[in-house]
């Protein structure tokens, strides 16, 4: 079936490959990295993960925009994503919480997509050269020279060394309450929970289980987190090079020095390797979906996780080492990916200090790894004890 002019849309990889569809969303032009996610539902919660800041989503599940869009599902307050390809879009939403359709949320947030392109030959090929430089050009940059537009996706800087995460931040501290949230009578701990990009859902979950959660931008210092005075340190997840975040690095060292209790996701679990001593790098194509096995070096026990991340921590799985930063003592590879033995979290034995590189937020499991957030309960109040002073005459 032939396209109207009017509403061709390209989608263009840097290695020269072209597919021709149908507009989505905003008509115009956008640029970025194009990766894959393997969820079949949950599009929603996808686009709006701060994360995917600078990168044009491929969905392998062919049909997307079923159920349409709604103001609960959101993860932040906007979309993030660079642009958004797809197979067959919905024609209509198909769900009693839907308050919009797909294409009406991506054109509202000037969200540059395109529909109606082979999303598995895209991913088959992004699988085998790696995620790359893309544009999406729909509107009066369709019409342009194709040869125009491949030099326009060739120009633009590589993920690889992008510092993202202070552009996706909250500008303002605010606070999430135990109480807003399902929990009966006082907060049993507070956290600083460092904002690099944090998706909703993560303060929920603390929050549900009783932590007031203050979330502050990604510049934070030690001395903006001591003014909150925290129990813990979290560091969320977020977009970008894990090896650009010097300054967050630095300030998780302070944290440890400083015997604080620490939990990371993501972005977080990269820091936190960085901190440790460890090297970062960058993933050939990625983990993006809700349907990633990883290991639990603790228990045995395989759980189906959500994941979006492009770099990894190289550090070895095995027995226990000593962290080259020796001043914080020995750590080991807690879990690690199934598919590629990729490090998927780390664990200090001698300071209480963990972190993952999935979402257990996510509930891709559905429940496999909440435990994870009563774990950094457990430190929180072991640690609020140990420093509270013994009520006079208790």
């Amino acid at each position: 079936m032939s396209t109207p002019t009017d509403d061709l849309a390209l989608l263009v990889l840097e290695d020269g490959t072209v597919h021709r569809g149908r507009a989505y969303g905003a008509r115009g032009r956008t640029l970025g990295e194009a990766v894959f996610t393997t969820g079949m539902t949950g599009y929603q919660e996808t686009l709006t993960d701060p994360s995917y800041a600078g990168q044009i989503i491929v969905q392998t599940s062919p049909h997307i925009g079923n159920t349409g869009v709604n103001d609960a599902d959101r993860e932040s307050w906007a979309i993030f994503a660079a642009g958004y390809v797809v197979r067959d879009a919905a024609r209509r939403p198909s769900n009693w919480r839907a308050e919009r359709t797909l294409d009406e949320e991506l054109e509202a947030f000037g969200v540059v997509g395109i529909r109606e392109v082979d999303t598995r030959a895209i991913t088959r090929r992004l699988r085998t050269e790696g995620s790359m430089r893309a544009g999406v050009f729909s509107g009066e940059h369709a019409a342009r020279p194709e040869a125009e537009l491949l030099a326009e996706v060739r120009a633009q800087p590589s993920m690889a060394g992008a510092r993202l995460a202070e552009s996706v931040t909250t500008e303002q501290p605010y606070v999430i309450e135990p109480a807003e949230h399902g929990w009966e009578g006082e907060p049993i701990a507070e956290i600083a929970a460092l904002d690099l990009g944090i998706k909703a859902a993560t303060p929920r979950h603390l929050a549900s289980r009783g932590i007031r959660v203050h979330v502050l931008p990604a510049a934070t210092d030690l001395a903006g987190i001591r003014a909150v005075d925290p129990d813990g340190v979290f560091l969320s997840n977020g977009p970008g090079d894990p090896a650009t975040a010097d300054a967050q690095v630095e300030l998780l060292r302070e944290v440890l020095d400083a015997g604080l209790p620490f939990f990371g996701i993501c972005f977080g679990n990269q820091i936190f390797g960085r901190a440790l001593g460890f090297d970062t790098y960058k993933l050939k194509f990625g983990h993006r979906g809700p349907n990633q096995p990883v290991l639990d070096k603790a228990t045995g026990r395989v759980a189906i996780t959500s994941q979006n991340h492009g770099f990894a921590v190289d550090a070895p799985l095995g027995e226990p080492i000593e962290a080259p930063e020796s001043r914080f003592g020995r750590v080991e590879v807690s879990h690690w990916s199934l598919n590629d033995q990729v490090v998927e979290g780390l664990r200090l034995l001698d300071r209480p200090a963990f972190s993952v590189q999935f979402h257990p937020e996510s509930a891709a499991g559905p429940n496999d790894t909440l435990d994870l957030f009563d774990r950094f309960v457990q430190l929180l109040t072991e640690h609020r004890a140990a420093t509270t002073p013994a009520t006079e005459g208790a």
